[in-house]
């Protein structure tokens, strides 16, 4: 397979679930192994660059029994599912017993099998780690309890919720500095030598099972991070930070390896520093969810190399669904700006359809949602204006935009451009829940003297403009609430 694209589309499929639903479909029970040629085909023909099978690892039956007593997770649990019994309490795939792919879903052959299958239509796999913690069943916590933060039965008498015993010794739960513990998972001591070696020989058995990783909180291993968060108790705060130590040793022998960090708290750049080739960007999320037009502008002024190592998203399995957080001209506003922008662009499986209930990552199964099939095809269209050379290997611009004295509402208004040779597409989106009028300037030198077709597929439209004016006045929209154009542009 050829090497990764600059920006690829990654697209995030629950596998438990996905199965369970393509078993109904197919009535006969499915893994990983027998997943019919046409649903790899239809993966293929969105051209995503990658699949994220999200959960694939062995769960832990001591995971679920502790989320059995979490009156909060129950809750959860109805309400995403009110016909919700404990059989479908599968186990947090987060809650790792064993990194070996759970039998149920076709154990370690079944992800051959899965993988051979994407790499025929030239699809990469990525796979999850979870390098904070492990369940209280696995292997280490018996075989090395060096590798994990100890506690005391001081402790476990004062804060049972954040310690456990396990076989006579007491272990600190998982944590962010900022929640509650949880309790189902048991803190791993990023500082301990013996555990970053375990770390690494496990990252290298998982790279040779796919493409690439998602790092599920990898922000939480960085020396400043997790020495704030343990302090003590974790020992001496190495030379060498967690990610520094562990990447290089795994791309070591497989450069083409991938890293992506689930990141918060502004550590991106960061976590980019100590070699992750992409980062959660929560932070143009948040802004297109609360936020105006402009903070939206300022955060794509950083510089570009920082921006292509981001990942963009409107949701994911961590995120309310996007139907259900956003207006449906709001959500097409936000979808037209994070695909179109430079850096990886993570779809979630649902998200075509509008599902609007987030399903707690322990469940098997989901409720029936009648799909938004108006949605759909706006993401279909979408996908396919994201087949130009111009957004997958081409130049990104952010293009000025100017109002008049009577009129601010181009502050509303964002606007890019890409181009590889004679592909090229400006996208221009009005952020606001206002009618706004901007002139876009475009950055491109050879417009003069030729006339320009200017073609929307999203919105069926098709502009005729004279290059001299584009080339000295800029280009004139006037959008509506949450307005959008994806305009793709060439000499008529």
């Amino acid at each position: 397979m050829n090497d990764w694209p600059k920006y690829p589309l990654i697209y995030e499929i629950n596998t438990w679930v996905w199965l369970g639903e393509l078993g109904r479909t197919y009535r006969r029970s499915l893994t990983l192994a027998t997943i019919p040629d046409e649903e790899w085909d239809t993966l293929a023909a969105h051209d995503f660059d990658a699949v994220w099978l999200m959960g694939v690892w062995e769960r832990s039956p001591a995971g679920i029994a502790i989320s059995m007593r979490n009156e909060g997770l129950l809750a959860d649990f109805r309400r995403a599912l009110p016909d919700f019994s404990p059989e479908d309490n599968v186990g947090s795939p987060y809650c790792v017993r064993r990194y070996v792919v759970d039998r149920y879903l076709g154990g370690p052959e079944g992800l051959v099998i899965a993988r051979s299958k994407l790499a025929e239509r030239g699809i990469r796999l990525i796979l999850d780690f979870v390098p904070n913690h492990v369940a209280p069943d696995h292997p280490w916590v018996l075989e090395h309890p060096e590798y994990f933060i100890q506690g005391t039965q001081e402790d476990l008498r004062r804060d049972s919720h954040s310690f456990v015993s396990i076989n006579g010794s007491v272990y600190a739960c998982g944590r962010d500095p900022y929640f509650p513990a949880w309790e189902d998972v048991i803190q791993l001591n990023a500082f301990n030598v013996s555990l970053r070696d375990a770390a690494i020989a496990t990252l290298r058995d998982i790279a040779a099972q796919c493409d690439g990783v998602r790092c599920d909180m990898a922000m939480l291993l960085m020396n400043s991070v997790f020495q704030r968060t343990w302090d003590d108790r974790a020992g001496p705060t190495p030379e060498v930070d967690y990610w520094l130590q562990v990447i290089p040793a795994v791309k070591k022998g497989n450069p083409q390896f991938r890293f992506i960090a689930e990141a918060y708290w502004d550590m991106e750049w960061a976590l980019q520093q100590q070699g992750f080739d992409y980062c959660y960007d929560k932070r143009l999320y948040d802004r297109l969810e609360h936020d105006s037009a402009e903070s939206v502008r300022l955060h794509l002024c950083a510089d570009l190399p920082y921006q292509e190592k981001l990942v963009r998203f409107i949701e994911n399995h961590d995120e309310p669904r996007a139907a259900a957080t956003f207006t449906d001209q709001h959500l097409r506003a936000a979808a037209v700006t994070f695909a179109t922008l430079p850096g990886a662009r993570l779809f979630h499986e649902g998200q075509f359809e509008g599902r609007r209930v987030r399903l707690p990552v322990f469940l098997r199964r989901r409720c029936d949602e009648m799909p938004d099939q108006n949605l759909q095809q706006f993401y279909y269209t979408l996908l396919e204006i994201l087949r130009s050379k111009d957004f997958r290997e081409g130049e990104w611009r952010l293009c000025e935009r100017i109002g008049w004295p009577d009129n601010d509402s181009y502050l509303n208004v964002v606007a890019w451009c890409w181009q590889k040779g004679v592909d090229r597409h400006l996208i221009v989106v009005n952020l606001s829940a206002s009618r706004s009028q901007a002139q876009v300037r475009l950055p491109w030198t050879d417009l003069s003297g030729h006339f320009w077709q200017l073609t929307d597929p999203l919105q069926k439209m098709v502009f005729d403009r004279v290059g001299d004016e584009l080339q000295t006045s800029g280009l004139y929209v006037d959008l509506e609430p949450w307005g959008y154009h994806a305009l793709h542009c060439k000499q008529s």
